[in-house]
């Protein structure tokens, strides 16, 4: 059976991913990038999971999510969680996942109009 999934053109939304790169909607990101409904950040610094530091996540809070899908490469691995505190302190809820996971997922949570952030680190980054 095949499928039609009918998407608002006006948001981001990530339609295939890979070793070293992002496709979102008709652009291809071959480095770290936030993806929420509204927003692409393409300059988000940390390149690896060992990059990652407290004023990455600040630039994740000025977005507005109310979730946040951090990405993390090839495989889940869980940050410090004082990298992580401000989001929280702010009610943001923070799930930690593969890069694979976090795309899937973020398409899911964003189709149903909920304010998403996926922080995602390139697979194959580290």
């Amino acid at each position: 059976m095949r499928f039609s999934l009918d998407t608002d053109t006006s948001k981001y939304f990530i339609k295939s991913y890979g070793p070293g790169w992002i496709h979102v909607n008709e652009q291809q990101i071959r480095r770290s990038v936030i993806v929420t409904p509204d927003q692409l950040v393409t300059d988000w610094p940390p390149q690896m999971f060992a990059d990652l530091e407290e004023q990455h996540f600040a630039v994740i809070m000025t977005l507005a999510p109310e979730i946040v899908l951090l990405g993390t490469g090839d495989q889940q691995r869980f940050p410090r969680p004082k990298l992580t505190q401000s989001l929280l302190a702010q009610g943001v809820g923070v799930e930690i996942m593969d890069t694979a996971a976090a795309c899937r997922t973020y398409n899911v949570i964003m189709l149903e109009d909920r304010r998403v952030a996926a922080a995602l680190l390139m697979i194959g980054s580290d």
